[in-house]
This record gives C-alpha cells, sequence and structure tokens, in this order.
C-alpha cells in the first residue's frame, strides 16, 4: 500500500489562504535547513528537502494549487490512481530563479545581489565597559583602549608596494564574480560565485606593501572616551559613530558599539527606572513612629515613619529612581520596605522596662501561664459539679 502523503500546506507550515511571498519564505527555510548539500549522507534531510520541493512546486503555481485545493492529491493522479502524472512534469512555466538566488547563494556561498565593487561601509567593533550602578544612574565618562585600523600611510591604502600599482585578477578576468554551474533535483543550475582570489574587487596585488602586508590598513592601540549617558541599563550598548573597522573601496569607517555592564549594589536593585531597597527600624521607631534615615542613590534622606508601622511595610520615595535615557529630567521613584528590627543584647533595666510595656499592652508573656491556669480551674470546676450528681 502506498504511502499517505502529507498535506502540502502542512509540509510547508502556511495556512492554506497564504499568499505568494508566504510560500516562498516557508520553503526557502525548509531547503535551507535539509538541502542534501548541507546534510551530506542523511536521507531523511532529502526525502524532506523533496517532499517541500514537490509540495511548492504545486502550490506556487496558480492553476496547479487551484486544482489541489479542489481535488487535492487525487487532482495529480493518473488513471485508475496510479499517479501517472507528475507534479514535476513541467518546470518551465516556474520562475525559481529568484529563489535559486537566495537558497543556493546562501548555501554555497553563491552570488550577492549587491556589488562587490562599490564603496562599503566598514564592520562595526564591540567591546565592554564595566561601571558601577551610581555610574548607571547618572552617567559616567569612561576611557577605554582598544586596537583600531587605519589607512597605511606607506602605500595610502592601497595594499602595493610603493611604485607598483594592482593588476586584473586573472582568475575572473577583472569582473570580481566567476560562474559555475551545479546539479540539484531541478536539474542544472547557474550560480554567480564572488571570485575567490580578488574577493570581488577584480585586482590583484602583486608586490604587497611591507608595512601593511597588502592589507592596506595599520593597526595600533588607540584610547577612545565613552560618554555614558545618565539611566542607561545593563547590557545597553553606546554607539560611537565612525570608530570602527574602515570602510571598503573608499565606504565610511564603521561603528564603535561599547555595551555596557553594570555592577551589582550591596543595597539598591534596580527595576527600569525605579529602585528597590530595604531599610531597618526600630522597635520603638515602629510604634510610635519618627524619623529615620533611608538610603538612596542622592545621600541620606529623613523619612517619616508613622505610629503602628509594621515589618514588611513598603513606601515610596518619589524622584529617587532612575533618569529617563530619553530625558534626564524625569525619574523614577525608590521603594522601599521597612524591616523592623528586634532588639538583641537587653540590659537588665531594659527588660524590666520591657516587660511593663507588654503588661500594659496585653501581657503576652504570660498569656500561656494563664491559658494553661484558666484550663486547670475549669477542669476543677467540671469534676466538683460531677460529684454533685452522684
Amino acid at each position: 500500500m502506498a504511502e499517505q502523503k502529507r498535506d502540502y500546506y502542512e509540509v510547508l507550515g502556511v495556512e492554506k489562504g497564504a499568499d505568494e511571498d508566504t510560500l516562498k519564505k516557508a520553503y526557502r527555510k525548509l531547503a535551507k535547513k535539509y538541502h542534501p548539500d548541507a546534510n551530506p549522507g542523511d536521507k531523511a534531510a532529502e526525502a524532506k528537502f523533496k517532499e517541500a520541493s514537490e509540495a511548492y512546486a504545486v502550490l506556487s503555481d496558480p492553476d496547479k494549487r487551484r486544482k489541489y485545493d479542489q481535488f487535492g492529491h487525487a487532482a495529480f493522479d493518473g488513471p485508475g490512481g496510479g499517479g501517472g502524472y507528475s507534479p514535476f512534469g513541467d518546470f518551465s512555466s516556474m520562475d525559481f530563479t529568484d529563489m535559486f538566488g537566495d537558497i543556493f547563494g546562501d548555501l554555497f556561498g553563491g552570488r550577492s545581489r549587491a556589488s562587490r565593487t562599490g564603496p562599503r561601509k566598514g564592520a562595526n567593533l564591540r567591546t565592554a565597559v564595566r561601571i558601577t550602578f551610581e555610574e548607571a544612574v547618572f552617567g559616567c565618562s569612561k576611557e577605554i583602549e582598544l586596537t583600531l585600523k587605519d589607512t597605511c600611510p606607506k602605500c595610502n591604502g592601497t595594499g602595493c608596494k610603493p611604485g607598483t600599482s594592482k593588476t586584473t585578477c586573472g582568475k575572473c578576468g577583472g569582473k570580481g564574480q566567476i560562474v559555475f554551474t551545479q546539479q540539484s533535483l531541478f536539474g542544472t543550475v547557474q550560480n554567480v560565485q564572488t571570485c575567490p582570489d580578488c574577493q570581488g574587487s577584480g585586482q590583484v596585488i602583486k608586490e604587497k606593501c611591507p608595512d601593511c602586508y597588502g592589507t592596506g590598513y595599520i593597526a595600533s592601540k588607540k584610547k577612545i572616551q565613552v560618554d555614558i549617558p545618565a539611566g542607561i541599563d545593563n547590557g545597553q550598548a553606546v554607539r560611537i559613530r565612525d570608530k570602527g573597522e574602515p570602510g571598503i573601496n573608499g565606504g565610511a569607517r564603521g561603528d564603535l558599539l561599547v555595551e555596557v555592564n553594570v555592577s551589582r549594589h550591596p543595597i539598591f536593585q534596580r527595576r527600569d527606572m525605579d529602585i528597590y531597597s530595604t531599610a531597618p527600624i526600630t522597635y520603638a521607631q515602629a510604634a510610635l513612629g519618627g524619623d529615620v534615615m533611608i538610603d538612596t542613590v542622592d545621600g541620606k534622606v529623613v523619612y517619616n515613619v508613622k505610629a503602628g508601622t509594621q515589618t514588611d511595610t513598603r513606601v515610596r520615595l518619589k524622584g529617587k529612581g532612575v533618569p529617563s535615557l530619553r530625558n534626564s529630567a524625569i525619574r523614577g521613584d525608590q521603594y522601599v520596605t521597612l524591616i523592623v528590627q528586634v532588639p538583641t543584647g537587653l540590659n537588665g533595666q531594659a527588660k524590666d522596662i520591657l516587660r511593663q510595656f507588654d503588661a500594659l499592652t496585653g501581657d503576652s508573656l504570660n498569656y500561656v501561664a494563664r491559658h494553661e491556669n484558666d484550663a486547670a480551674k475549669e477542669n476543677a470546676r467540671g469534676k466538683k459539679k460531677k460529684g454533685m450528681f452522684k
């Protein structure tokens, strides 16, 4: 019995009403993942590639798709259901050129849509800097040292030995690209690849500059000042324009991206623009109320605790949080959890006073004794009452 074919829409992972672009993106993703050249010797991957290609061949053709939507796989069965018709029977009406350029170009280093010979911006560089919690809140300036490339002064960036010049590449004839063919499930596919000898420039250096060894650049260590804005958070980056890799063929330099790593603070924790902390208060302050000192990033501030404050009460200090990156005049808040501290190391006088206080406010120290005494009395009354009725 023949194996049951999966629904073509299910194979590509798209909805039944998917448009052409959605189909193409879905097929491109599967083709890159399961192409035999990317999975040599993997029969399962090859089968999935063929399955996806068959599904796309049908669904990308309006007429075949209409028939499939109406009759399913039976639309392509020959007389008697023997499968005499194959959806791969005719590719002449299908335009795979653009898709193959994207799929096989990515897989095998094929053609590039952008010109390889025009000016191109240099690559961005990345580095990191560590700052304190307070520096992140208020901003700071840091000096970092890193290695940067500059145009070689001896050859002026040509990479050639002074008095010589570049020559036309013999491999590509100065075109910067070479054409090669490749066999695929759909037949012979022609691809264009950047010339490996000249890297797409069309020219090669016969005699290299002795200072830069043909690269056109000299690397040296440099110190750069980084201005870190107030309110920056851990993991965010500061972009410094034109401090990256030099451009190619006259293109602009890339940028330098400085990632900021914020050290942990022993007291404060940050959540977006707000700061969270805890503050200890004495039993007397919690019971009677009064002024306490609370640490903030701006220094110590006085806060008036209300009488009867319970432990774990959270209070808000407005405007004591982190400034907004967009507007440093706008700041978040600080939320402080008050923790009532139990006194330790009391002297005799303090203990006596505390016992007097307890006696006046419920006598909690003698609660268990009272409870046991009351239970004993109740038990005795019960026994006496029982004896009276014997």
